[in-house]
């Protein structure tokens, strides 16, 4: 009988997590293309899901201190029947056709209409089960946390499994579908624990609050304890959404790298949590100042290959192992369960408060990543029960202020020290002091994490390969920022560390439109085509994305040219003269830069307005998914005129978008050319040439003009099995190359 108690709980539980963790990435899904695919989606609906798992265990922990367990049973019975007839998500938000107050708190207000009483009534069903598990005659009921490793568990597999298998197979629809069958099942499987509890519960249990709890909510901890609790779960959670964030922004928005570091975050509470977790944790703590010390320099010189994801994963792992088994070594008696998930899930959702709303407030780039990382460090001091004290003392922070000043000096180049024998001398003192830092780090943890913050500070004032920064923003959408070089003869502006436009300063070629958008590249041959084609009216171009506005440069007299650009901060700087004039310098009769996303904005624009219809929208390094659908191609073909074109910019370093435009040019009955042009020479890159990939649409071979005879451009080869993309299914996970076709620039 004990076996089918623990298993039934067990697989309730594991039921319940994965419920909860498909619906993640199912809703963020839902509303990412209405965002413009940006990152700051995922971190959004991570706080949304962090808030509504805090509620579900407040809920929990009240319900168990106040009611018995029929109580509790009649109650979650209750508000499992009204989630039942909710359905999750569902169509585009309200609020999407018009976002003009911040993106954040719109989507936090559909995420909580659309999903909140699910995600509330699942999150809550956890923790209650595994206080039930304890009131009952179980030899396990005094250590009930394994079934804490189970629902984790279930979450593990559950994420794994969205874009590996659900988001491949099932449109969002059915996704929706299955999940509500779940709910059902779970709905059944709850009930056959609560009546399992009743058989099996103590003498004298039910109906009863249990004597040892000293006041009204049940908090008996003390209040280290909570402190202790709160941090230590904060962090790896922090920590978890830094990756995340700085993952997607250099590759692409998109469920398998949102899922992949929160499956790890799951699992280090999974090996945290089971019965000899000791070996584990151990030697997490014994390699992450290894793993640190190595990503540290990646960090500070802005590298972001995908070959670095491993190591970025592999440290955020083992700093999430030691603060959860930190965490779960200071775990109380199964009395103070429901307490103890409380003060979890006030941590994560902590976590989640900082990243989503105040570092974007506080920090002009991505800092909450370091920060994090530098506080998981930390954690290595106290491990041993003796908090911060050691912190305090003189010899702890002496080296780590010798290093970060030397450092300091060095990044900000201060006289042109960097470039001196000075400079020779400071960064072999830098190195020495660092390789003292990691070998002492078990005697001197603290030392060690104040060491890694102030490299990691002091990389900030660093100008790095991209050139001096001169302007910086964060918003919702990223951040952007405008660099020179060569002597203020250039500017650039980037997204992450993705380059979206390049001027040249100088009189004679400020005209001149570089990067991926040079008159010797593809879309300089889709404008020979284009002058030909309307040689005798009026032309007129539609654009998405503004970037630089480099594409511009291609106006003439007596055309019309419209923009459309999601994120505010683009439009500003890109007609600011003092970072970019080809907005300003634009000789077009009309130009127009419409704000909001290009799918939706794109709907008010009369029926066979475009010439030509140039889709440059980037979010990260990508295309976001939602410009690439059979419905977005629909819309498209009918704003451009009979015998335009729909020029497609696919340049990407990581991602194979060609069969992905050959598979929807085929479902709607158009032709399609796609030319690599990723060979650059040294000199046209000293010019100002980046690589690039274009896609071109038309309705029949014939409105490709001379493209149609130049072996550049290819028709594209089809993915056997490959589905078309909608609005309701896309996947990348067939789509990623082996090896970057570009090594810079997009």
């Amino acid at each position: 009988m004990n076996r089918a108690q623990t298993a039934l709980f067990g697989s309730t539980l594991l039921l319940a997590s994965a419920l909860l963790f498909l619906m993640q990435p199912m809703v963020a899904r839902e509303v990412l293309p209405h965002l413009g695919g940006s990152p700051a989606v995922w971190t959004t609906c991570m706080l949304f899901f962090q808030t509504m798992l805090l509620a579900g265990y407040a809920y929990a922990h009240t319900s168990s201190t106040c009611l018995g367990t029929r109580g509790q049973w009649a109650l979650h019975a209750l508000i499992l029947g009204l989630a039942v007839f909710v359905v999750p998500i569902g169509g585009a938000p309200g609020w999407i056709d018009s976002f003009e107050d911040h993106p954040t708190l719109s989507l936090l207000r559909w995420l909580l209409g659309s999903a909140g009483l699910p995600i509330f009534v699942v999150a809550a069903t956890s923790p209650l089960l595994q206080r039930w598990f304890a009131d009952t005659g179980h030899p396990s009921r005094h250590d009930p946390y394994f079934l804490f490793a189970a629902s984790n568990a279930g979450s593990f597999i559950a994420l794994l499994a969205y874009p590996l298998w659900v988001e491949r197979f099932l449109a969002l629809p059915q996704q929706n579908a299955v999940w509500s069958l779940g709910l059902k099942g779970l709905a059944i499987l709850v009930t056959l624990c609560a009546v399992l509890t009743e058989l099996r519960g103590r003498k004298g249990q039910w109906g009863e609050i249990p004597s040892h709890r000293v006041d009204g909510l049940g908090f008996r901890a003390k209040t280290h304890e909570w402190r202790d609790w709160v941090i230590l779960s904060a962090i790896p959670s922090s920590l978890m959404l830094g990756v995340t964030t700085s993952l997607t922004t250099d590759l692409a928005a998109i469920p398998l790298l949102w899922v992949v570091p929160l499956a790890l975050y799951l699992l280090s509470y999974v090996l945290a949590f089971r019965k000899k977790p000791e070996t584990t944790v151990r030697l997490a703590r014994r390699i992450l100042p290894l793993l640190v010390m190595l990503l540290a320099p990646v960090m500070w010189a802005g590298l972001v290959q995908p070959f670095w994801i491993p190591l970025h994963l592999l440290t955020f792992f083992c700093a999430a192992i030691v603060c959860h088994g930190l965490l779960a070594s200071r775990r109380p008696p199964a009395s103070d369960l429901t307490a103890f998930y409380l003060a979890i899930a006030i941590g994560g959702a902590l976590g989640g408060f900082f990243n989503a709303l105040v570092a974007p407030a506080l920090f002009d780039r991505v800092a909450e990543y370091p920060i994090a990382l530098v506080a998981a460090c930390l954690v290595l001091a106290i491990q041993n029960g003796n908090g911060l004290r050691c912190m305090l003392a003189a010899r702890v922070w002496a080296l780590p202020l010798v290093i970060t000043g030397i450092a300091a000096l060095l990044c900000a180049n201060v006289r042109g020290v960097a470039d001196s024998v000075l400079g020779v001398v400071g960064t072999m003192l830098i190195s020495g002091l660092s390789v003292l830092v990691v070998k002492t780090h078990r005697k001197q943890p603290g030392r060690f994490a104040l060491a890694v913050g102030g490299l990691l500070a002091a990389s900030g004032l660093a100008e790095g390969v991209s050139g001096h920064v001169i302007f910086r923003e964060r918003s919702f959408f990223g951040v952007s920022r405008v660099t020179e070089v060569a002597e203020g003869r250039m500017h650039r502006l980037f997204h992450g560390s993705t380059l979206h436009g390049q001027q040249s300063m100088e009189l004679e070629r400020q005209r001149e439109p570089l990067t991926y958008f040079t008159r010797s590249g593809p879309i300089g041959q889709v404008f020979d085509v284009f002058v030909k084609m309307t040689e005798r009216k009026q032309g007129s171009v539609g654009v998405t994305g503004v970037g630089a506005g480099s594409l511009a440069s291609y106006a003439r007299a007596g055309e019309n040219w419209t923009f459309y650009e999601i994120d505010p901060t683009v439009v500003r700087i890109a007609r600011d003269p003092r970072y970019f004039t080809y907005l300003s310098d634009c000789r077009a009769d009309s130009l127009k830069v419409t704000l909001g996303d290009a799918r939706l904005t794109l709907r008010t624009a009369p029926e066979r307005s475009f010439h030509l219809l140039i889709l440059d929208a980037f979010s990260s390094d990508a295309i976001p998914m939602h410009l690439l659908t059979r419905e977005a191609i629909q819309l498209y073909r009918k704003k451009v005129s009979r015998g335009g074109l729909i020029a497609v910019n696919i340049s990407n370093r990581y991602l194979d978008l060609a069969p992905v435009l050959a598979r929807l040019a085929e479902d709607a009955g158009m032709e399609v050319r796609v030319r690599v042009d990723a060979e650059v020479s040294p000199a046209e890159k000293l010019e100002g040439k980046q690589g690039s990939i274009w896609g071109l649409l038309a309705k029949s071979e014939s409105d490709f003009g001379e493209i149609q005879h130049d072996r550049r451009w290819e028709i594209p080869k089809l993915i056997p099995g490959d589905r078309v993309w909608t609005d309701l299914f896309s996947s990348l996970v067939d789509h990623f190359r082996r090896g970057p076709l570009m090594s810079s620039g997009r």
